[in-house]
């Protein structure tokens, strides 16, 4: 059975859509998978067993989107059930144009009038649920279960327990905690560990900022690979990690996937809807404050009090409270 599936763009939202891919390899005979979608969402989910073929969504650089949008639905042809879980125009028009006839995607102005199957899901509900509820909403014996994160990408193995270190979040600044708090936690816990900081090619300066100041605290037992990994190995490397210090960001979806001991900072994100799904050693800090979860990039009122309220200490006594 061919199954065509439009992938969320963000790496951890892709990461979240693969327990609802994992239940369409359950529920659906002999499933063949096409995945189509943003560079880093292909790059993480290519590996997949069952995915036969894996393809870029280069459609938003041509000069005629809708033009390129069609021609990709005809290069990729017919299915036998097309997902998308992007709720946006063009991820509806391209199941529209292959002329599969099964096409499942959230309601939308759009996908209602050109889809067969358009389901109305709350989002007031983790999204590994909405996008497990998207992807059996033609299936009347699935029971309502949702799976684990799944990644077949192989986890690299460290000589001695790894901590990792993610002071990133692409969304934007609001979702980061301080570079000079992770240097802090990443030192006491240095003599138990060694140390890797990661982050995307647009966080390089962030990083180096944590590796002056570890530096400045006389470590030595750290590598910097930020901007220096494909995601391939970004993936990779965090699931060989010991221990993973994050943001609300990709990589800690990542951490969920391989059940890495993670501590996740949140600040003016939707806990409850984003938060590492089923991992049995996670630990999440968040302070509430009246304007949150406020979802924006950078914080409206300039205090950024949800983050800077965080002290490196509580984050400290979070890890040493936790069975690592």
């Amino acid at each position: 059975m061919r199954i065509l599936i439009i992938l969320p763009n963000w790496l951890g939202d892709a990461i979240m859509a693969t327990p609802a891919i994992e239940l369409l390899a359950k529920y659906y005979h002999n499933p063949k998978f096409t995945f189509v979608g943003s560079h880093v969402s292909i790059e993480a989910l290519k590996h997949h067993p069952l995915c036969e073929r894996a393809i870029v969504d280069e459609t938003k650089k041509a000069p005629n989107r809708f033009l390129a949008t069609y021609k990709l639905a005809r290069e990729l042809g017919e299915f036998h059930l097309a997902i998308s879980f992007r709720n946006q125009l063009h991820a509806t028009l391209l199941l529209r144009f292959s002329k599969t006839v099964t096409c499942i995607s959230r309601r939308s102005w759009h996908s209602m009038f050109l889809l067969s199957h358009t389901p109305n899901i709350k989002t007031n509900q983790h999204l590994v649920k909405q996008y497990a509820k998207l992807a059996m909403c033609d299936v009347d014996s699935w029971d309502g279960e949702a799976l684990k994160l799944k990644l077949y990408i192989e986890p690299k193995l460290f000589d001695k327990p790894t901590l990792g270190i993610n002071a990133g979040a692409t969304y934007g600044s609001a979702k980061r905690w301080y570079p000079k708090r992770f240097a802090e936690v990443a030192r006491e816990f240095s003599d138990r560990y060694d140390i890797i900081i990661f982050g995307g090619p647009n966080e390089v300066d962030v990083a180096n900022e944590i590796e002056s100041y570890l530096k400045s605290f006389n470590i030595n037992n750290y590598k910097n690979l930020a901007g220096k990994t494909d995601i391939k190995e970004l993936c990779a490397n965090i699931a060989g990690c010991s221990l993973f210090v994050t943001n609300d960001s990709g990589p800690m979806h990542a951490a969920a996937a391989y059940q890495v001991p993670t501590v996740a900072i949140f600040g003016p994100t939707r806990h409850k809807e984003t938060s590492q799904w089923m991992n049995e050693k996670n630990s999440l800090i968040r302070h509430e404050m009246e304007c949150s979860p406020c979802m924006k990039r950078e914080c409206p009122l300039k205090h950024h009090e949800c983050m800077k309220s965080i002290t490196s200490l509580e984050v400290i006594e979070t890890i040493k409270g936790m069975d690592t």
